[in-house]
């Protein structure tokens, strides 16, 4: 013959056999010989039948048709999992292996937690004393869904297969007890340590309609998991074994990674502790044992209450730990545990909740170390450390006590509070106080860090240790987030700049008192009001319909309202943003506010007036209608920000914080020297918001929501002092600009900017943030205006602050800002020195936000007229050909 033929054997013993040249149409015969049998023929029945292996591999074929039904198949044994055995036949080699040239299926990425792990071609064992319709119908579906696929016909031979290849899947026959008994089988199977992560299905007789269902409970005794009534069709076995795969299998692959996470934990130095939510232990690791002293053994399955506590922890520190993590947060800290010999020792504790099913906290895991400060925890950490390695480590022992000896700060509160005991003295209630202070769970984010720090000196070389000390000293000073200007040679400018917006002065001369006595204006019947917005002047009017735009002259508007520019600005857009609506007021209510507010604004001031207030309220609106805000904001975030705007600046003096503190003046005395004027335009506002009915416009809101709306109104003004200008444009920087342009990077899909400003809703914090970078940008944007505006609110807060100086120079008081004296400032240097220090890098940040193109050309455009003024030696906003023109 051309080609070797295939061999099949049918259930009564009968080898089929088959040229698989399938080009030649003309059955061969074929002759085969065994015993004293000898028959011609395409099909012979013979005694080689019990020769064939009872463990086969199908091998690949074409899928029959629908109608067809399922053919025979051709079996080959794996030649390595079983008995390889050969049967020659004709000069036919029949030999059994397995062929993966049907196999689909490939290798599948599954991800568990941080894991990502890679899956093998699923592999499933058919355990079938005889070949049938319904052992047919599995192998037609493992081939369908491309798994690889094995067949047994006895006990012996599955329980050798499976030990071989470990099968993720298996099928036993549970119709007939005639032949094998399948529930034996599972037993046998279960015994063997592969099958903890293998599904068994028994496959068992259809019941008629008028018959009980059995009970699952002996098959589940036995040891299967699963129970498949009898259904030869390939379409109901491979819906079976694909449900197999995703569920069942598809967990015990991940349950199987965790043995790499546990090994991890096992060689882990660190002591870990797993307990459930009612704290009863779980698992411990062999450092634990260490540390404590106890064998795994003698802790799995105990509550945390049953085992001995240390006496020197305060009495309500185990409450307030389990108060603390109980909601979910974790907690961090010292604290004493109690070995089994009975010896208190100091360690390093976090204990992280662990969310699992329904959302609910279902494990707390303890990570502990030793916090080496007194002589007994380095003797058992010595003793550890030498359990688990071996070798001379004297010389980086001696250096790590070198560096505890040297850094003194590091062991103050420590190392006496270990002495405490041996003297119950005044001295030793202090120390025990000081302990317990130590082990507060109130522990600040930067406590954390110098803890960290800290315990990163103990084993570190001595030129990191030093290092590390220089940045203990950094931390432990008050301004983290200010640049510390240098002292030789810097910009007079910039240095009086800093000085007078970032300080509050506090340079007082006695018997100089600056006594801010302006009388609030709570009358506003005078003035003439609009009734509705479609009432305003038409030369008003036509100004308003271009206030969406950035480059909207808001002096114009000063000029055409009679300095009353907020009042108008106001009503179109707290229309055009629904406020009424969202305060459930009417536009009476809000016309009178927005006129009493206005009033209270100081006209006389050339910077600080009603009309740089309208500039804000431009600016936020402007922000508003951003996308990236829009989609990061809530409504009450949006009326919060333009209340705050209209607001920020009300009954402003004209003169700074530095000024009224030196001054000693009554708002200095009333608000501590702290963000004076911030805290007075916010408690000024709510103060006549509420005073008169007519203008109140949060009377018919809720408690709760005015709560909230008066706390984001409050904290957006306070965030325009500039003292923590340097804090709040860092924390956006790390908070906000690095992780989008994170997600940015990770991320290509066009849906990225919606998940990221879902993901900054998701977190308060975050809209915080944005809001103070808001407002800020807003109140100080004149740099990023088009020029003439640049120019002309340069000039203004230009003189606000000659004014101060000839004030502060009349009353003898400390000049805060010398350069701004009206006889040598030079502007330019000014606005260069402004730009530089404060707005570039924080427009920078708002424009990665918001998407800011044309401020940031009005702000290039604009730095560079003043540059060119100050080369020009030009002190003035203009060049003197334009002062003359």
């Amino acid at each position: 013959m051309g080609c070797a033929p295939s061999i099949h054997v049918s259930q009564s013993g009968v080898i089929y056999c088959r040229d698989s040249d399938e080009s030649n149409s003309s059955h061969q015969t074929t002759t085969i010989s065994q015993g004293t049998t000898t028959l011609h023929g395409l099909f012979i029945k013979t005694d080689a039948a019990d020769s064939i292996p009872s463990v086969l591999a199908y091998q690949s074929r074409q899928q029959p048709p629908p109608s067809a039904g399922p053919r025979r198949k051709e079996r080959r044994e794996p030649g390595a999992s079983a008995r390889a055995r050969a049967t020659r036949c004709c000069g036919v080699e029949a030999e059994t292996q397995t062929s993966d040239s049907s196999v689909k299926g490939s290798a599948t990425e599954v991800q568990i937690g941080p894991m990502r792990l890679t899956q093998d071609p699923i592999q499933v064992l058919l355990i079938f004393a005889k070949e049938d319709s319904q052992s047919d119908g599995f192998w037609w579906a493992c081939d369908r869904a491309g798994y690889r696929c094995n067949i047994a016909r006895t006990p012996e031979s599955a329980l050798e297969c499976f030990l071989d290849k470990h099968q993720e899947i298996i099928v036993i026959d549970h119709r007939n007890s005639r032949y094998f008994d399948a529930e034996d089988i599972c037993r046998s199977i279960r015994a063997t340590k592969p099958s903890e992560h293998t599904t068994i299905l028994a496959v068992v007789p259809r019941t008629s309609a008028d018959e009980e269902e059995a009970s699952v409970l002996p098959l589940l005794n036995a040891g299967f998991d699963r129970q498949f009534k009898e259904n030869s069709s390939i379409t109901a076995c491979y819906n079976e074994l694909v449900q197999i795969e995703h569920g069942e299998v598809r967990s015990q692959f991940k349950l199987r990674a965790c043995n790499a996470v546990f090994t991890a934990l096992d060689h882990c130095q660190e002591a870990i502790e797993i307990t459930s939510e009612d704290h009863v232990i779980q698992y411990v690791n062999p450092a634990f044992e260490r540390m404590m002293g106890y064998h795994k053994g003698e802790l799995i399955g105990k509550e945390l209450t049953e085992l001995p506590k240390s006496d020197k922890n305060c009495a309500d520190l185990v409450d307030n730990i389990n108060t603390f993590i109980k909601k979910g947060k974790e907690w961090q800290g010292v604290y004493y545990g109690r070995r089994k010999t009975g010896e208190s020792i100091q360690q390093h504790v976090k204990i992280t909740p662990v969310i699992g099913q329904g959302g609910k906290i279902r494990h707390f895991v303890s990570l502990k170390r030793l916090h080496c400060t007194n002589e007994n925890n380095k003797q058992l950490y010595k003793s550890h450390r030498d359990e688990k390695y071996t070798g001379d480590n004297s010389q980086s022992e001696s250096h790590s006590f070198k560096c505890k000896n040297r850094r003194k700060d590091s062991i103050d509160v420590k190392s006496v509070t270990s002495q405490s005991s041996d003297a119950p003295s005044l001295p030793t209630r202090r120390y025990s106080s000081m302990a317990r202070i130590h082990s507060m769970t109130i522990e600040a984010p930067i406590t954390k860090v110098i803890n960290i720090i800290n315990a990163a000196q103990e084993n570190s070389p001595i030129t990191v240790a030093e290092a590390l000390d220089r940045v203990l000293e950094i931390l432990r000073t008050t301004e983290l987030y200010s640049p510390q200007l240098g002292t030789k040679d810097e910009d007079p400018h910039t240095s009086d700049l800093v000085g007078g917006l970032m300080t509050d002065g506090l340079r007082r001369l006695s018997g100089n008192e600056y006594v801010f006595s302006k009388n609030v204006n709570l009358s506003h019947s005078h003035l003439s009001v609009p009734n509705t917005i479609n009432d305003v002047p038409p030369c008003i009017a036509q100004l308003l319909d271009n206030e969406e735009s950035w480059d909207f002259n808001i002096f114009e508007l000063e000029a055409v309202t009679n300095k009353r520019p907020l009042l108008y600005l106001g009503l179109k857009i707290f229309a055009r943003f629904g406020v009424s609506e969202f305060l459930n007021c009417s536009e009476a209510t809000l016309r009178a506010w927005l006129q009493m507010i206005e009033a209270n604004y100081h006209s006389s001031n050339s910077y600080h007036n009603s009309t740089h207030a309208a500039d804000v309220l431009h600016a936020t609106a402007f922000f508003l209608r951003k996308e990236r805000v829009k989609g990061s904001l809530d409504h009450l975030d949006e009326v919060a920000a333009l209340i705050a705007a209209t607001i920020h600046d009300v009954d402003h003096p004209g003169r700074t914080n530095s000024f009224l503190c030196n001054a000693g003046s009554e708002l200095a005395v009333l608000y501590n020297d702290t963000a004076v004027l911030e805290s007075h335009h916010t408690a000024l506002a709510f103060q006549l918001t509420i005073k008169d009915s007519k203008c109140n416009i949060f009377k018919n809101i809720d408690r709760n929501r005015y709560r909230t709306l008066r706390q984001a109104i409050i904290d957006m003004v306070l965030a325009t002092e500039m003292t923590k200008h340097f804090e709040h444009v860092n924390k956006f920087v790390n908070s906000i600009n690095k992780p989008m342009a994170s997600e940015e990077t990770s991320s290509h899909s066009e849906g990225s900017d919606c998940e990221c400003t879902a993901n900054i809703k998701n977190f308060p914090d975050n809209q915080t943030l944005i809001k103070r970078m808001m407002i800020k940008c807003a109140d100080v944007a004149n740099p990023c205006r088009p020029l003439e505006l640049c120019i002309e609110w340069a000039g203004r807060i230009s003189e606000e602050y000659f004014a101060q100086t000839d004030e502060e120079k009349r009353q003898g008081l400390p000049v805060v800002m010398p350069v701004f004296d009206r006889n040598t400032c030079s502007i330019p240097k000014s606005q260069i020195s402004f730009i530089d220090y404060f707005i570039t890098d924080m427009f920078d940040a708002w424009d990665a936000f918001a998407h800011l193109p044309v401020l940031m050309q009005h702000l290039a455009n604009n730095y560079k007229h003043w540059k060119t003024l100050d080369e020009l030696k030009c002190k003035s906003v203009r060049l003197p050909s334009e002062n003359n023109n």
